[in-house]
């Protein structure tokens, strides 16, 4: 056993498990809420706007997965050469993003997820970073059962951090204050997280999401033809799934630059067809609308909800591949038990 983990106390070392490393493991998801609060048994970390990837590191090579198990080696092939000088197997947790500032920014980070070229990638200007916040496996072992505050101490010592690679640092306690303080810094928000919690391979009320921003994913099912002087398209129409019915959730016609409305329209060109996909035909139908596929996956930010379930002042960010369009549902705030 490796000495890093035969320094845990008894109790500890009897919850790890000697096992052959997984060649995958979901990860674990935060549940959304805004009830928030304080409580000395929770840490909270800040949250990242970027894409979420799981590293495996096994016999000397790096594999870093989207949460939907797509290979971003060669998205970020810097990182795979930090990766590759740890000196022992395991199973890492975090997000890749890319500033503008100081804030992480999605719709700079898509001009690097759009690059499936190591080379590519390497001549792009968009630095990126990986911040990771857990350890799954370490050196034969499965960490997961272990409490949230034993893998962050076991994490911090197992990895040898760089310019690229990061810690992710959190607060004690303090919830209330330090989502106060995140939302007067322009950050997303923060996940509050249980810290004698093990790690879950789903959604879990254990992680919980306090937002700063309205903002998730939506499936586009549409497009309408551009008006004026406008190229490529008017505005995307946008639904969600709900008991594999996707339902409308209303047109997005801002946050397009030019470039992005000519790109954006090759992909939805090929995904046309007859067919409305939404349940709620009469009401997404209009002169010059365009049926899609409803295959591709973006982050829309909004004001919030209607009563009716439309979006509220919506912006298009990006395009997502890391999530599956049957897996975006609309997230509602959930009110949370705790002991």
């Amino acid at each position: 056993m490796n000495r890093l983990l035969e320094n845990l106390s008894n109790t500890h070392r009897s919850k790890i498990k000697s096992v052959k490393q997984p060649d995958w493991t979901s990860p674990m998801l935060a549940t959304l809420t805004d009830d928030y609060f304080s409580d000395k048994q929770w840490l909270y970390e800040r949250k990242f706007d970027g894409e979420r990837a799981l590293t495996f590191i096994h016999e000397g090579r790096v594999r870093l997965l989207s949460r939907n198990k797509k290979s971003l080696n060669a998205t970020y092939p810097e990182l795979i050469d930090q990766m590759e000088k740890q000196k022992h197997p395991m199973i890492l947790d975090g997000e890749i993003v890319a500033f503008s500032g100081k804030l992480t920014n999605f719709s700079r980070l898509q001009q690097r997820i759009k690059i499936h070229s190591a080379q590519q990638a390497r001549q792009s200007n968009i630095k990126v970073y990986y911040y990771i916040f857990d350890i799954l496996f370490f050196d034969g072992y499965d960490l997961t059962a272990l409490p949230l505050r034993v893998r962050k101490s076991l994490l911090k010592q197992a990895i040898n951090f760089s310019s690229g690679l990061r810690y992710t640092p959190h607060r004690n306690e303090h919830g209330k204050d330090f989502h106060k303080q995140a939302c007067k810094k322009g950050w997303e928000g923060i996940i509050a997280k249980d810290a004698q919690s093990s790690y879950i391979h789903s959604r879990s009320e254990k992680w919980l999401k306090f937002k700063c921003v309205h903002q998730q994913e939506l499936v586009i099912g549409g497009f309408t033809d551009p008006g004026g002087s406008r190229h490529g398209f008017g505005a995307l129409l946008m639904g969600y799934y709900e008991k594999k019915r996707f339902h409308y959730a209303g047109k997005v016609g801002t946050g397009f630059d030019d470039t992005t409305l000519e790109d954006l329209k090759k992909k939805l060109k090929k995904l046309v067809t007859s067919t409305c996909p939404f349940e709620e035909k009469h009401e997404a139908s209009a002169k010059g609308v365009h049926w899609v596929k409803p295959e591709m996956v973006a982050e829309i930010g909004f004001t919030e909800w209607t009563s009716d379930g439309r979006l509220r002042h919506p912006r298009y960010i990006g395009l997502r591949d890391d999530k599956n369009p049957e897996e975006v549902v609309r997230e509602n705030p959930q009110p949370v038990s705790r002991p």
